[in-house]
C-alpha cells in the first residue's frame, strides 16, 4: 500500500498533524471539518473525533494549502472538490454563489471532507484480467477509483492506456503507473476524451466517474472508434446502472463488456453486460 501522507500532514493545520499522524497512519479513510465542531476521523469504517473546535481559519488554511494558493485548482471549488497533492480530495460545502441557477463559486467554506488517498499496486495481481471495455459500479468510498487504477497499471502494461485524469486523482505524483500509460491531467472528461482520440492513438481510454450525458456521449464516441473503455460510475448493482437515466445510451448501445461491482467491505464481483 502506497499513501502520500506526508503531503496529507501538510495540509493540515498544525495542531491536528500529530493526531491524525497517530491515529490514522495506516486506515484512515475520511477526515472531516466543520466549523465549530470537533475534527471526525473515519478509520476503517469506524468514528473517532480529536478535541477542539475547528475554526475559520483552519479551513482557510487547508484550502489554501491544498491549492498551492493557485487560482486554477482554487477554482474547482465551485464543482465542490479540490484535489491536494497526493491525489487526496477535499469535497467543500458552505454558501456557495450562484449565477443562472449554476454554482460559479463558494463565498464561505465551513465544511470539508478530506478523502485520503491510498494506492495498492497488487491488488490485482492474482486476477484475471476482464476482456474488452470495464465499467466499475459502487457507491462513494467503496473503492471505485482504487480498483480503477490497479485495472489501468495492469493493462497499461501490454496496451497504449490513455488516462483523462480531470481531477488529478488517478495517478498523482508518487503513485506507480504502467508502463504504456499517457496521462491527462485537469482536463474535463468529453474534451480530455475528444484530444485523445485525436492526438495519442489509445487502444484504451480511462476516465473516472460518469456523472453528465457529455460523459457518455464522449465515451459513446470513442467505443465507435474501436477503442476500449475503462470507467467508474455510481450504482449500487447492475440492475441499479441499467435503470439510471444518464447511462441510458451506455446501456443501450452494449458499450461495456464486463461490470466490475463493489460492495461495502470492498470485495467485488465481475459480471458479463447483457441486455
Amino acid at each position: 500500500m502506497m499513501c502520500a501522507w506526508k503531503e496529507l500532514l501538510a495540509i493540515l493545520p498544525l495542531r491536528l498533524r500529530g493526531d491524525v499522524d497517530k491515529q490514522g497512519r495506516e486506515n484512515l479513510q475520511e477526515l472531516r471539518l466543520r466549523i465549530n465542531a470537533p475534527p471526525e476521523l473515519v478509520l476503517g469504517g469506524k468514528i473517532s473525533w480529536l478535541s477542539g473546535n475547528v475554526t475559520q481559519d483552519e479551513l482557510n488554511f487547508v484550502v489554501n494549502t491544498a491549492s498551492r494558493y493557485s487560482p486554477w485548482a482554487a477554482s474547482t471549488t465551485a464543482q465542490g472538490f479540490l484535489t491536494a497533492p497526493g491525489g487526496h480530495r477535499i469535497g467543500i460545502c458552505g454558501e456557495a454563489v450562484c449565477k443562472d441557477g449554476n454554482i460559479t463559486g463558494m463565498r464561505h467554506i465551513f465544511y470539508l471532507c478530506i478523502r485520503v488517498a491510498r494506492d495498492f499496486p497488487d491488488l490485482l495481481k492474482s486476477a484475471q484480467q476482464p476482456e474488452g471495455s470495464v465499467l466499475i459500479l459502487g457507491a462513494p468510498g467503496w473503492g471505485k477509483t482504487t480498483l480503477l487504477r490497479c485495472l489501468i497499471r495492469q493493462i497499461a502494461q501490454e496496451e497504449a492506456v490513455s488516462v483523462v485524469d480531470e481531477r488529478g486523482e488517478l495517478f498523482p505524483q508518487g503513485f506507480v503507473r504502467g508502463r504504456r500509460m499517457d496521462i491527462l491531467t485537469g482536463c474535463p472528461k468529453p474534451a480530455g476524451i475528444e484530444m485523445m482520440l485525436r492526438t495519442m492513438g489509445p487502444a484504451c481510454i480511462a476516465v473516472d466517474e460518469i456523472t453528465a450525458a457529455a460523459d457518455c456521449q464522449a465515451l459513446i464516441q470513442a467505443a465507435n472508434c474501436g477503442v476500449r473503455l475503462l470507467a467508474t460510475a455510481h450504482a449500487g448493482s447492475s440492475r441499479d446502472y441499467c435503470q439510471r437515466g444518464v447511462y441510458r445510451e451506455l446501456v443501450h448501445q452494449e458499450i461495456f463488456d464486463a461490470l466490475i461491482v463493489l460492495h461495502k467491505d470492498q470485495s467485488y464481483h465481475m459480471e458479463r453486460m447483457t441486455l
